[in-house]
């Protein structure tokens, strides 16, 4: 074997081997974001049960103190039975969001109302439950870090290669969409009940309060 033969020998296998490498590493970076992507969205959907589970308690602590306001309550029981764990992640992300919007227009209704304020259950499940709404964004956060890493990773050499071989497939984020912006559509009455009264023993709406984000 003549000495160019050699050094053409030894540039090829020197190739291999560092795509080798580059293979070995990469593969092994996207598997490891496969997986703390399957435990951020295994923490995000411990939240949205809790969430599940508190709601109806909130709802029946404040239903009939808010006689004039059940279709804010209505909004939020909807939303809530919406909830399927077994949806696709796009879909989980939609009614997280509108059942997150339900619940900001209750606490808003809540906010007007002194006798509601003062109930001591009232306020513990309203802090538990916006407890688990600021754990919900900051979880939500974590895991579409993990999806945006990923989404790369395999969009681009090698990992674009290493997809291909191994059937990998981009991961969905848990966008909230257009609810997250906006609103359910349910009027929060407050001009109703100062002609009307409420359910609270007379005490009406006060002007100043909003609600809580």
């Amino acid at each position: 074997m003549t000495a160019l033969a050699a050094a053409a020998v030894f540039a090829v296998l020197l190739l291999a081997i560092v795509a080798g490498f580059l293979a070995v590493v990469t593969y092994n970076a996207v598997v490891a974001l496969r997986t703390r992507i399957d435990k951020a969205w295994g923490n995000v959907e411990v939240v949205l049960r809790q969430r599940h589970d508190q709601l109806p308690a909130l709802v029946e602590a404040v239903r009939d103190l808010m006689a004039f306001e059940q279709e804010v309550l209505e909004e939020v029981t909807r939303q809530r039975a919406r909830y399927a764990p077994a949806a696709p992640v796009p879909d989980q992300g939609a009614v997280a969001a509108a059942t997150s919007a339900a619940v900001r227009s209750l606490f808003a209704v809540v906010e007007r109302y002194p006798a509601i304020r003062s109930q001591e259950n009232v306020l513990r499940l309203q802090g538990s439950i916006e407890q688990l709404e600021a754990q919900l964004a900051d979880r939500r956060e974590l895991y579409n870090d993990q999806v945006y890493r990923y989404n790369t990773a395999i969009g681009q050499v090698p990992g674009v290669v290493l997809a291909a071989a191994f059937g990998w497939h981009g991961r969905p984020f848990f966008d909230a969409g257009d609810a997250a912006v906006s609103t359910p559509g349910v009027a929060l009455r407050g001009t109703g009940n100062a002609a009307g009264g409420d359910a609270t023993g007379g005490d009406l709406p006060d002007g100043g309060a909003g609600g809580r984000r």
